[in-house]
């Protein structure tokens, strides 16, 4: 039979079934979902109408993530999915597509924050951070260490994401297309967005 996007084959609004009058057609056609798992990447091309190409994802386990109060993005490792608030099952099977909720690897946006602002968010570092600062500070230079203190006024790091820095995972949302694109890219979650999910997180954890 085949997948089919056409309206033909539904019933009215009514319940009353329409007549047929045309058969299916190439352009309705339909393909099966890619369903993306995680995993070392394997991207398949597939030849579409106008000649072009869709990037169907069928493993994936890197993704650019933006940090967007920091406006830094990073490629990073993707751990696994956490929710999905379409179906349980996607988070079980791993399955990874747009809108899922997944853990990356916090290191990259940990090492780019420590540079960037001269302080240190893991608690391993923070122990030993006091020995070690004031042979940091001597060798930087003054320019530097005037650019790290400028910057620090303004720093503000939200409870929750420091929080995840410590255990090294980070939430984030994707917002590509897997399964058109290849790509598994998306964004940090912060603020009230992070609030919704860990909340919604915690209730199906409850309900199980």
């Amino acid at each position: 039979m085949g997948i089919s996007r056409d309206q033909r084959h539904k019933r009215r609004a009514t319940g009353g079934k329409r007549p047929i009058h045309q058969k299916k057609r190439k352009y309705e056609l339909g393909r099966q979902a890619a369903l993306t798992k995680l995993g070392p990447k394997r991207v398949n091309l597939v030849r579409v109408r106008g000649g072009n190409l869709k990037h169907k994802a069928l493993r994936l386990d890197t993704g650019n993530f933006s940090w967007g109060s920091e406006v830094s993005t990073h490629k990073t490792r993707i751990l696994n999915v956490v929710y999905n608030a379409s179906n349980n099952e996607l988070v079980r099977t791993n399955t990874i597509v747009k809108g899922c909720i997944v853990q990356i690897d916090a290191t990259p946006f940990r090492q780019w924050y420590e540079k960037h602002y001269g302080v240190s968010l893991s608690d391993k570092k923070k122990k030993t951070a006091g020995a070690d600062a004031a042979d940091a500070q001597a060798k930087q230079s003054k320019s530097v260490v005037e650019k790290l203190k400028s910057r620090q006024e303004g720093r503000v790091l939200d409870p929750k994401l420091e929080e995840q820095f410590s255990l090294g995972r980070l939430y984030a949302a994707i917002s590509s297309r897997p399964g058109q694109h290849g790509r598994a890219d998306g964004y940090v979650l912060e603020g009230r967005e992070l609030e919704f999910y860990l909340k919604r997180m915690t209730k199906k954890r409850g309900a199980k």
